[in-house]
């Protein structure tokens, strides 16, 4: 943690009951438990039950993008909490039909879980090893159908994705990531000219902190 990081707060964005209480046992696991792996298995059952709740997340938690975002489209991404140190973030993932992420990365432990329409998701494995800037060699591994309820763990071995919807409604999807996911610099890929490139997608409800690239 840089001395910058830790000066920040816990930002809430939305703070709600049910809510307050899942973060509360992430930052207990966390806080506890380094290993990545241990984290993800502690923080499921918690994240299952928050997931199956359609009463507490605000309609304006779920609202497309107004024009282009950093993820592209009219894709929303909404904080709705990160940790003054940097190391968690819970956000609402909002696909408008038919819409697609970009291929991309995450660098860290995470939770994501659809909570509205469905998605499919494709999980990439990267076969050459970074050695040339700009270049990565990608290779589709898992192909998943996701409806309501349905959640999966982000570690190393498969950091890497690409989501759409294919329901006729707009899809919400929540994630908890064992970083500032919108704000730090990570990496988008174009699997079909075998390209990389650092990226930051960026919050719509809130500025980013800074953080450092990636190498």
């Amino acid at each position: 943690m840089t001395n910058t990081q830790a000066q920040y707060y816990d930002e809430w964005l939305l703070d709600v009951p049910l809510l307050r209480e899942f973060i509360e046992q992430v930052n207990e696991v966390r806080q506890r438990e380094p290993n990545p792996q241990k984290i993800v298995a502690a923080i499921r059952p918690h994240f299952a039950k928050l997931l199956a709740d359609q009463s507490w997340l605000p309609d304006s938690f779920m609202a497309e993008a107004d024009g282009e975002s950093g993820m592209g489209g009219k894709i929303g991404m909404w904080l709705l909490y990160r940790a003054g140190d940097g190391g968690l973030a819970f956000s609402a993932l909002v696909l408008p039909p038919e819409a697609q992420t970009p291929v991309h990365d995450h660098l860290a432990w995470g939770l994501v879980g659809l909570y509205r329409g469905e998605q499919d998701e494709e999980v990439f494995g990267r076969k050459d090893r970074g050695e040339h800037e700009g270049h990565a060699e990608l290779v589709v591994t898992e192909r998943n159908v996701l409806k309501p309820g349905d959640f999966y763990e982000l570690l190393p071995e498969n950091d890497i994705h690409r989501v759409r919807t294919t329901s006729p409604v707009t899809s919400v999807s929540l994630h908890l990531l064992g970083n500032d996911n919108g704000c730090i610099w990570r990496h988008q890929f174009k699997p079909e000219v075998q390209e990389v490139a650092p990226f930051k997608s960026g919050w719509l409800n809130t500025d980013c902190r800074e953080y450092e690239a990636p190498d």
